[in-house]
């Protein structure tokens, strides 16, 4: 199964989606995004994949978002968008692309195991809390 992660090592949601996947037994592409950013139409394309609006993909948090005035709601999807291109660390992550979907994993770095084929082998993430028990169930 050919699996791509758009991936910050910096963040332990991305970090702990890419075990999970690794967990699988799948490699995945890694992308890392802030260096080599989608262009707007593959941006735009993976937020509808996901069932998601462009908002829910931005990061709010950072202080660009503010500083460029994106908390703006009248602001159009495509003003969004090129921002997000432009300044990458605005693109949420880790967006996961399967032949079984397409997911935003955030919060939660489990929801990355709706787009992968099932596992049975006990994971915790990497702070200790048990995604799949020993039973091979998913606990979240």
């Amino acid at each position: 199964m050919q699996v791509e992660i758009w991936h910050n090592p910096a963040c332990g949601t991305s970090r702990n989606a890419l075990a999970l996947i690794r967990h699988v037994g799948i490699e995945p592409v890694v992308v890392d995004y802030l260096r080599d950013p989608p262009d707007v139409a593959r941006l735009r394309q993976a937020i509808a994949d996901a069932g998601l609006g462009v908002r829910d993909a931005i990061r709010s948090k950072q202080p660009e978002y503010l500083a460029l005035g994106l908390d703006d709601p009248g602001m159009p999807d495509d003003a969004l968008l090129a921002a997000m291109v432009a300044t990458p660390v605005l693109i949420n992550r880790p967006f996961v692309f399967t032949p079984l979907g397409v997911r935003l994993c955030r919060p939660e770095s489990a929801m990355v195991l709706d787009v992968l084929p099932p596992c049975d082998k006990p994971f915790a993430k990497e702070d200790g809390e048990v995604v799949i028990d020993a039973a091979g169930q998913r606990v979240r």
